[in-house]
């Protein structure tokens, strides 16, 4: 048997990331033992996104990919264990003062924030924008000063480039007054020129946000509590500060390589060939540390392209890296900017097409070759829309007049679905047009999410997303496929245009809909998307009339059916609060049915095991008690979960539980495309973990911050920020909009979180919609909404009015009024009730219980 070799990657940051993944696809853990040894406490986690800590405090929500990658046999991650020492001669690094063996060495070990010397740079109040400590530190110290100093902090941040923006912007966010400095005569000098740095001024100025440039720092000077207090500028000029931020650049962390005698570049970086293999061919280096291809790679996609080379020579293969895409697209502050390809019309003889509205705030620049035919770069400042299509173009024909990129809307771009094969669409990934298309072609992809799971594409940033599924469409119709949105062969529409045709022409029956716009009998797809939409609408009861005949088998009897035959009872609980008198009736239902209790996740009593015939006397007994139906088994409103927030937590900041409620009873009963779920917490530590539903509501000292898009479920999906600081009459009209727009034109059974994606331009465009009108719909969804929340009637208080209603809940349809005791509920083999608090009391003190028969244990 071979002897397994083995891999040390010093360094576990995104690139160690890639590289463990990328090696495990390839299956390079059947013959290497790979160990990665980090210096932070935490797995790997997306340091592009830092600013995203501060509105949801949460570091674990920045972790990249798979925890189970962790834990494959052959893979170990040491945390808080940096390598200190590496010996090229005996082949080992020291870590925690212990020699580790290596066959293979990986230098991944990133970059440092460089501090300028600057007198006093060191003073308390003086940080660096590097690490979850570094920002962590950072808003401990804003607040902290702030309660001290009774009035907003005085922040500054050193520094005007991508990250600096980043930081300010995190200031901002705290509440801080903030002034950028920048050495050079604009902000953001690596990636924009004077008419794009001078476009993202104005912008950000109007943010509040003051600009500094062609400015040095001399010195920071303390005040009286030894804390910095002002900041000294090289003319002589001063301003006033309580925390600076550096964010000055970073330097290649090769201190080891150093020491080890490894060739390393005189400005920093590890000297590496095309196949990321240093002077000692034991010994890779990869992402910041790597000095490849005559300079060192400053972003993550150069980094993940060579981890990939990595991988690949790992296996023996011959994989090389000759240089990457420099290409930027990012929000900083709320402004949108990119950069791409020659973007300071380097080459000879190149040509700029320019388009600038500064009152607009966009400027917008092309470089084409000097014969006006060949995309060389770009830059795109206010207005980054066309970045997706143009960046993979660059180097390739735009096809027709470059203006038609530049123009505002209502001007069509040109079509960017006609990229050549080698043409980059994906950076981060690596994934070119051709590795799309031939996942379409001959792997048979014929979805969004099969493409993105195949190739990558889509899943790092997601700002390739719209494009990968223009690719994708335009693929499967050259081959013939027909790309239809069709709900069902019964009808040509998709659910969002047949949704606005029973809004506009007023149908209230599926029938009447099927001889208008369909044909056939309908099926159980399109019957229940119309049963939905009729409801959506408020056509009457679920079990009205034709209704009845639509409904999934939940809605036809307004309960959960279970495995066994029964069916579960949820009743609403809004905000998870609750009566003392209101948990006795329940408790009495429950004992007096015998049914099974359980609390759920959305702070709710589950009533499990009840049989068909005695659902309307469960629902009595609740209705009486002042209770109605929670909905659990239809596609609308779940639950609102909400913390215990300002009245009783000693961080609540605002009234979460009394939001809670509110929205719970404004959405109660509302119909969607699929299920709701709405959370409140009253406090940035998130408590009832609003960013894991479809609108999250976070508390803060100024209002409420609104996210959109959490999902559950099989792909389970984080929310997005969506709107800061609301008032809480701005927070519901925004929610009000949202829901009734996403109602309107998601597809059949897709979740916020896929709709957000398939829209064109994202969650961007959907935030146009609700706060902006940018369609002129907003009045019609408020009305809508309005009409939601006047016309709702609890479904089960009004079954139990209607005696043609309750007719359908019998166990047969000759059935007696009382049951047949002769009828037996026997479970699946296997299928067992959950043991009561007296069976497990055995099985915890290592009794057995008594075999039962099958409808019993």
């Amino acid at each position: 048997m071979t002897a397994r070799k083995r891999l040390v990657v010093a360094g576990a940051g995104m690139v160690a990331q890639r590289l463990v993944e990328a090696l495990v696809e390839r299956g390079a853990d059947t013959e290497w033992d790979i160990a990665v040894f980090g210096e932070e406490s935490r797995r790997p986690y997306d340091r592009v996104a830092l600013t995203s800590y501060f509105a949801d405090l949460d570091p674990d929500n920045l972790l990249l990919g798979d925890p189970g990658l962790w834990t494959r046999p052959g893979v170990r991650l040491h945390r808080d264990t940096p390598v200190t020492a590496i010996d090229p001669a005996r082949r080992t690094v020291t870590a925690r003062g212990t020699a580790h063996r290596y066959d293979a060495l990986v230098l991944a070990t990133g970059s440092y924030a460089t501090v300028p010397p600057v007198e006093g740079s060191d003073l308390p109040g003086c940080f660096v924008y590097r690490t979850v400590d570094d920002v962590a530190g950072l808003r401990t110290w804003v607040l902290r000063r702030q309660e001290q100093l009774g009035r907003p902090v005085r922040g500054a941040v050193v520094g005007g480039g991508l990250l600096g923006l980043e930081a300010a912007g995190a200031l901002t966010a705290l509440g801080a007054t903030t002034t950028v400095v920048e050495f050079a005569d604009r902000l953001m000098p690596v990636q924009l020129d004077q008419g794009g740095g001078a476009a993202l001024r104005r912008i950000v100025e109007g943010l509040d946000v003051t600009v500094r440039t062609s400015t040095a720092t001399s010195s920071l000077r303390a005040g009286r509590d030894g804390n910095v207090a002002r900041m000294v500028f090289a003319d002589g000029d001063t301003v006033g500060v309580d925390v600076v931020v550096f964010a000055t650049g970073v330097r290649p962390r090769d201190e080891l390589a150093r020491a080890a005698g490894l060739a390393v570049h005189e400005r920093g970086g590890v000297l590496a060939g095309s196949d990321c293999r240093t002077s000692d061919p034991d010994v890779f280096a990869v992402g910041e540390v790597a000095h490849v291809a005559g300079r060192v790679w400053g972003l993550v996609g150069p980094g993940y392209a060579m981890a990939e080379v990595v991988a690949d020579r790992l296996v023996g293969g011959a994989a090389t890296f000759t240089g990457a895409d420099l290409s930027t697209k990012l929000k900083l502050l709320g402004v949108d900017v990119a950069s791409f390809g020659d973007a300071f019309a380097a080459t000879a003889g190149s040509l700029e097409v320019v388009y600038a509205d500064p009152v607009a705030g966009v400027y917008k620049k092309l470089v084409l070759s000097d014969d006006a035919s060949t995309l060389l770069g770009g830059m795109l400042v206010g207005d980054a829309s066309a970045y997706t299509g143009l960046r993979p173009m660059v180097g390739g024909s735009l096809g027709g007049d470059p203006t038609g990129w530049l123009l505002p809307d209502g001007v069509e771009p040109p079509s960017s679905t006609e990229l050549p094969d080698a043409a980059t669409v994906c950076s981060c990934n690596n994934v070119t047009a051709g590795t799309i298309r031939r996942a379409v072609t001959d792997q048979g992809r014929t979805d969004l999410a099969g493409v993105k799971a195949c190739t990558k594409a889509g899943t790092s940033c997601g700002s390739c997303v719209p494009l990968v599924k223009r690719l994708l469409n335009a693929e499967l119709a050259r081959a013939g496929v027909e790309v239809s949105d069709n709900l069902c062969e019964h009808f040509a529409h998709s659910r969002a245009r047949l949704f606005d045709i029973v809004r506009v022409s007023g149908i209230t029956t599926f029938s009447e809909l099927l001889d208008r716009h369909g044909r056939g009998r309908g099926c159980d797809i399109c019957r229940p998307v119309a049963a939905s939409i009729l409801a959506s609408l408020g056509h009457g009861h679920v079990l009205d009339g034709e209704n009845a005949a639509l409904q999934d088998t939940n809605d036809h009897v307004m309960a959960n059916l279970q495995k066994d035959g029964t069916y579960s009872v949820v009743p609403r609980i809004p905000g998870g609060e609750i009566t003392p008198e209101g948990l006795i009736a329940i408790g009495e239902v429950a004992r007096d049915f015998d049914l099974y209790t359980k609390i759920t996740g959305g702070q709710r009593i589950d009533l499990f095991g009840a049989r068909i015939e005695q659902l309307p006397a469960i629902w009595s007994r609740l209705v009486d008690a002042g209770f109605e139906s929670g909905h659990a088994y239809g596609k609308s409103l779940r639950t609102v979960k909400s913390c215990v927030g300002q009245s009783w937590c000693r961080y609540g900041v605002q009234d979460s539980v009394g939001l809670a409620i509110a929205l719970e009873l404004r959405y109660r009963g509302l119909r969607s495309p699929h299920k709701l779920k709405l959370g409140v917490s009253g406090c940035a530590r998130e408590c009832a973990e609003a960013r894991g539903k479809d609108v999250g509501v976070i508390a803060t000292d100024r209002g409420w911050n609104l996210y959109v898009g959490g999902n559950g479920g099989f792909t389970p999906r984080h929310a997005v920020l969506f709107a800061e600081d609301l008032s809480t009459e701005d927070l519901v009209q925004a929610i009000d909009r949202f829901l009734i727009y996403y109602i309107r034109t998601a597809d059949r059974l897709q979740r916020t979180a896929p709709w957000l994606e398939s829209v064109e331009g994202g969650v961007d465009a959907v935030r146009a919609v609700v706060f902006d009108d940018s369609l002129g719909i907003a009045a019609d969804l408020d009305a809508a909404m309005s009409a939601h929340v006047g016309g709702y009637e609890d479904e089960w208080a009004a079954t139990l009015r209607d005696p043609e209603k309750l007719r359908g809940f019998s166990s047969f349809v000759n059935a007696a009024d009382e049951p047949d005791p002769d009828l037996a509920y026997v479970r699946e083999r296997g299928q067992k009730r959950p043991a009561t608090r007296a069976e497990r009391a055995v099985l915890i003190a290592g009794g057995s219980l008594p075999v039962r028969t099958a409808g019993v244990l």
